[in-house]
């Protein structure tokens, strides 16, 4: 056997599936340090059944695993296979049908390792010795690794031996050797657990002895016991059945109480009855009753509260009658008083009237001079009194006209100011609205386009996650018929195989007529019981212990009237013919009416294996078991298992490659649900922020509007204010213009000031 390819996946650094072409002569492997080269020879060592991690330089097999690195996830499976040439049929028997073995070790985390060849399951002792009968090995010397040669050097010559050993080719008998010296000391250890399990046996059968006698005594009482519990029962059955008197006597006063009980009932409810019919005229009284006690009750309270109106008022004018008592009091002593003063004033005036006699004459001309000269004088001082005030409110109209003609100007001035500035405002604005609204209606084209992209991206998208959904959907029922194909498949393969393995055991070192006998299904009891272990000699030629040919009877013997041959359901040998022609097939209950006429070497079997020989022997169905029957209906179930492991095959293959079509199919469809996702996600930021966009555009759109409105407004206002100023202006104007002459006014004051101070002086010499 050569080696030709070596494959890795997942296994340490090769995370990608990789191909290693190991072609005749010498393959090398360069590459910087790190790169992997190390890691080939390991895979060699671990498909061949390498099981320490140790000689992986790990802490355990799982290490082996890609772990995953800043860009690459972490595997969940390592694999490794190695393709050997076996054209040379050097391979052991139990692989030596093809010519090309394909030995693949695949290890998945927390469920261990997998052995494979030509993707049949097989145990790692298996690769283990078919790698050892190739002279090779996991720790075979001719995978040298570092410090190999020093070991080689300082080894002993038991070391040694392994590469002498498979030098010689031999390795593979020595591990046999090996193994074989395990089985032994294995059977040697169940010898003595056999001798063990005897005395443990010895020991238990004593106890069982003992038990026996515990289970006769144990039935003796038992019987006693059951006498015991008879008379309890029939005790107890005596005061059950004594307690079923009192109570249905008790029962029967109950009836008694409760029909009683049920006539008062009835007559209570006859009363209830006449009670309720003389219920409503009773009612209609209560209701009328009610209705008076409720207006005597309102004209209670209603006479209540005029009681109490009536006592407070009666409080009040009491009251007030005292207060007039008393301000009356009072009137009177101030008349008392009033009175005493108008005497005291009349005779003060009788005595100043006597006082004043003779002084009148003088006083009245003197006081009619000073009347005279008091007059003039407060005549010129009313006169300039208002001139005063003329002269006064003259300024304060000059003033006020110069004011308001300052205030004027300056109200015209800002107006025709503010109204050149809004002016321009409104150019700018005219301007800026302008720019505003082509802004908008770019906005408005884009938004729509965005809106139509997303709308685009939408329909992808639904259409994407239908694709996907069915692909899922496909994938899942591809995968489910898969496994279950495959399923079945290993069902079957494993059934055949052991079912053939117990047949191939069974199979003697002769050449047995029971391996060339073909039956129908369901007759394989029939033809056991007709030949039992006689199919299990073999056919001979001349001499030796087995089936001879012979030649047919001339005349055979015709079997009882309405028996079936056996033969019709049995493919057998020629050697067999004989025998064959005298065995018939009837129901179960037909046998016995039909064995009497049975001649010399007849026999009648039915499909459930009873027998009825001619000679009177009758052997019913399961009274023994025939081996050669079991093989039979072992043979037809291998048989009809192959037929279905085939169909199988077929469907598993064809479930296989469907799963891996939709497979491929759910990966793109995938990949397409995900770009149309990115597609639309990208669609909406573009349509939300052109959204803002166009919010934006709107917002400076509608303020520049308003904007050229206000400013339009503040132009129209200006220039009303600026026509109302001048009109008051010119008004103001004309006021001041009609105000009396504020200088000559003020001369005319001081004439009447020197007037005044004479008829003041003119007074005082009155006086």
């Amino acid at each position: 056997m050569r080696f030709t390819k070596l494959r890795l996946n997942g296994f340490k650094s090769f995370v990608d599936p990789t191909e290693l072409v190991i072609a005749e002569g010498l393959t090398g492997v360069v590459g910087p340090n790190g790169c992997g080269k190390s890691n080939l020879l390991e895979a060699l060592r671990w498909v061949m059944g390498e099981n320490r991690p140790t000689a992986m330089r790990g802490d355990g097999m799982e290490d082996v695993i890609f772990a995953g690195a800043a860009t690459r996830p972490a595997r969940n499976f390592a694999e490794v296979a190695l393709l050997l040439d076996n054209s040379d049929r050097l391979a052991p028997a139990a692989f030596n049908e093809s010519d090309i073995l394909d030995v693949v070790r695949r290890i998945t985390r927390d469920a261990g390792s997998a052995y494979k060849v030509n993707a049949k399951d097989v145990r790692a002792r298996d690769v283990q010795m078919l790698f050892a009968d190739a002279s090779t090995g996991s720790t075979s010397p001719a995978l040298v690794r570092q410090g190999q040669i020093a070991e080689l050097i300082n080894a002993k010559p038991k070391n040694r031996r392994r590469i002498l050993e498979e030098a010689a080719g031999i390795s593979g008998l020595y591990q046999r050797r090996h193994e074989a010296e395990l089985k032994l000391k294995g059977t040697e250890a169940n010898l003595a657990r056999v001798d063990d399990v005897v005395e443990q046996l010895a020991h238990q059968l004593a106890q069982l002895a003992r038990q026996a006698k515990q289970a006769a005594r144990y039935r003796a009482i038992g019987a006693e016991l059951r006498q015991a519990e008879g008379l309890l029962l029939y005790r107890r059955w005596k005061e059950a059945d004594e307690a079923r008197l009192t109570a249905e006597q008790v029962l029967t006063d109950k009836s008694k109480a409760a029909a009683q009980a049920e006539a008062a009932a009835r007559a209570a409810a006859r009363a209830r009855v006449e009670a309720e019919d003389r219920l409503p005229p009773l009612r209609e009284e209560e209701t009328i009753a009610a209705a008076i006690l409720q207006r005597l009750q309102v004209a209670r309270d209603q006479l209540a509260d005029q009681q109490a109106q009536a006592a407070d008022r009666i409080e009040t004018l009491e009251g007030r009658i005292a207060q007039l008592v008393r301000d009356a009091e009072r009137e009177e002593a101030l008349n008392r008083d009033a009175g005493e003063t108008i005497e005291r004033l009349e005779w003060e005036g009788r005595e100043i009237a006597r006082a004043s006699e003779g002084h009148e004459d003088r006083l009245a001309d003197a006081s009619e001079e000073a009347r005279g000269a008091l007059m003039a004088a407060e005549a010129r001082e009313d006169a300039l009194t208002r001139l005063n005030e003329e002269v006064a409110r003259l300024a304060a109209r000059h003033q006020s006209a110069q004011r308001l003609l300052e205030d004027n100007r300056k109200t015209l001035a800002r107006s025709e100011a503010e109204e050149a500035r809004a002016a321009v405002a409104v150019d700018e604005a005219g301007t800026a609205l302008e720019a505003a609204r082509a802004a908008f209606a770019g906005a408005e084209t884009a938004q729509a386009g965005l809106a139509a992209r997303a709308e685009e991206a939408e329909a992808a998208l639904v259409a994407a996650d239908e694709a996907r959904g069915q692909a899922q959907a496909g994938e899942a029922e591809a995968r489910a018929a898969r496994s279950e194909a495959e399923g079945e498949v290993t069902a079957l393969r494993a059934e055949v195989t052991a079912l053939a393995n117990l047949l191939e055991r069974d199979t003697r070192a002769g050449d047995q007529v029971l391996d060339k006998v073909r039956v129908d299904p369901g007759f394989e009891k029939a033809l056991g019981a007709a030949l039992a272990d006689d199919l299990r000699a073999p056919a001979v030629e001349a001499e030796g212990s087995g089936w001879a040919l012979l030649p047919d009877y001339e005349a055979p013997q015709p079997l009882p009237a309405g028996v079936t041959p056996l033969v019709t359901h049995v493919r057998a040998p020629s050697v067999l013919s004989r025998r064959m022609a005298q065995v018939g097939l009837v129901e179960p209950e037909d046998g016995a009416r039909l064995q009497p006429a049975l001649l010399p070497g007849q026999r009648l079997v039915s499909r459930a294996g009873d027998l009825w020989r001619w000679d009177g022997l009758r052997a019913g169905a399961g009274t023994s078991s025939s081996t050669a029957a079991l093989r039979l209906e072992q043979m037809n179930r291998l048989d009809g298992l192959k037929r279905d492991l085939d169909v199988a095959e077929t469907r598993a293959t064809g479930t296989r490659e469907a799963h891996e079509t939709l497979r491929a199919a759910l990966a793109q469809a995938t990949e397409a649900d995900k770009r149309a996702r990115d597609a639309r996600r990208e669609a909406d930021r573009a349509m939300a922020e052109g959204a803002r966009a166009l919010s934006r555009a709107e917002a400076d759109q509608n303020l520049a509007a308003g904007k050229l409105e206000n400013l339009s407004l503040a132009v129209t206002r200006h220039a009303e204010e600026a026509e109302a100023a001048r009109g008051r202006l010119a008004e103001a104007e004309k006021a001041a213009a009609e105000l009396p002459d504020l200088e000559a006014a003020r001369d005319k004051v001081e004439d009447e000031k020197r007037v005044v101070e004479a008829a003041r002086s003119a007074m005082l010499a009155a006086r």
